[in-house]
């Protein structure tokens, strides 16, 4: 479904005049149909995550058609797990790496690499202080049995050209086997890098536990996505 400009303000949680204002400067991916401006839900949660704009995650938080839940962030990370010292002298070689250690069959990873090259071709995934989300612009769904987020410690901050003109050295990529459950993800990411605690466990390179109890902590103070089990 498309989302009108009252739809993007309330998912944004910012003013229609802020919408129309960024429409007018060209910096927010828009289409125009039938002389309405309409919005593409995952390319403005895409777009609002890589500029360190919250959302509103409850926009995502219906369980899928099949009535599966959607996930926690903590399952999803100790899924996939919290990697250290991943090599790289650039930003292709980094995401070769980080493709390397995620959970997917070794079938799909050439596949899911060129897609995550494509899509920082069209522009950085780089959400500032040295923090990068890399995902594509139309969510990689494979064959999965859960969503995972993995996690990974650089062992050289490389340029990924990202808003802060910061390099990157912490990396953060997700499948899922819905896309609902991806957009979920991707919102609770956001999320979770506005939360004070968590985000100094990941610039301080905290110990897994450690990164998975702030996960916790910072996903029970939020409302329980709809659908989820019951702890």
């Amino acid at each position: 479904m498309k989302l009108t400009v009252r739809d993007a303000a309330s998912l944004l949680h910012v003013s229609e005049r802020d919408v129309y204002r960024w429409i007018r400067e060209g910096s927010i991916p828009v289409q125009k149909v039938h002389e309405r401006y309409r919005f593409h839900r995952a390319e403005l949660l895409e777009w609002a995550t890589t500029r360190g704009i919250r959302v509103a995650s409850k926009e995502f938080e219906t369980p899928s058609a099949n009535g599966a839940a959607m996930p926690h962030l903590a399952d999803a990370l100790k899924a996939g797990g919290v990697h250290r010292n991943v090599p790289g002298p650039d930003r292709p070689s980094v995401l070769r790496a980080v493709v390397e250690r995620m959970p997917i069959e070794a079938t799909d990873r050439d596949l899911v690499c060129d897609f995550l090259l494509a899509r920082e071709a069209l522009g950085s995934t780089g959400v500032g202080e040295g923090i990068a989300i890399p995902h594509v612009r139309n969510p990689i769904v494979l064959h999965v049995d859960r969503a995972s987020v993995t996690l990974c410690f650089l062992e050289q901050p490389v340029d990924f050209d990202a808003i802060d003109g910061k390099p990157v050295d912490t990396v953060f990529s997700l499948v899922s086997p819905t896309i609902r459950g991806h957009l979920f993800l991707l919102s609770r990411i956001a999320a979770a890098l506005h939360d004070e605690p968590f985000k100094q466990a990941i610039l301080r390179r905290q110990p897994e536990e450690e990164i998975l109890r702030q996960a916790r902590r910072m996903e029970g103070s939020l409302p329980p996505p709809k659908g989820a089990a019951a702890e």
